[in-house]
């Protein structure tokens, strides 16, 4: 396989910046994380946005050879709740294997103690 990536790169009518590093075929696989106070830093001015979640998964270990397909959506769990449902896209690799590793996980935001789920595709707000 190398060898066919260097033979594409010396090619005359190629740019090499356009040739893309092989991969295996990916799709996408949804996931819900649950536990994330909708209310980060307990003011009711600021909620949860997805910049913040952007971060928060930048900085968690476990998502370090994880790419999202889009943007995070965030929920509130309900009008009365303190709490969120953060639905996240990630690329995965056809067999979900990505997924796989990521679900029934935790890990901590601040005091509270985030769960990942697996879930079905989700639309988003119509």
């Amino acid at each position: 396989m190398k060898m066919f990536i260097k033979y594409i790169k010396r090619s005359e009518n190629i740019n090499e910046l356009q040739v893309e590093e092989p991969r295996l075929p990916q799709s996408k696989s949804y996931l819900k994380i649950i536990g994330i106070p909708f209310f980060p830093n307990g003011k009711t001015q600021n909620h949860l946005n997805t910049s913040n979640v952007e971060n928060i998964l930048k900085q968690n270990q476990i998502f370090d050879d994880i790419k999202l397909a889009s943007r995070p959506r965030v929920i509130k769990v309900s009008p009365k709740s303190d709490m969120s449902i953060v639905w996240i896209n990630i690329w995965d690799y056809q067999s979900g294997n990505k997924a796989k590793c990521l679900i029934n996980r935790c890990f901590n935001i601040g005091r509270y103690i985030a769960t990942i789920r697996g879930a079905n595709m989700n639309p988003g707000v119509p």
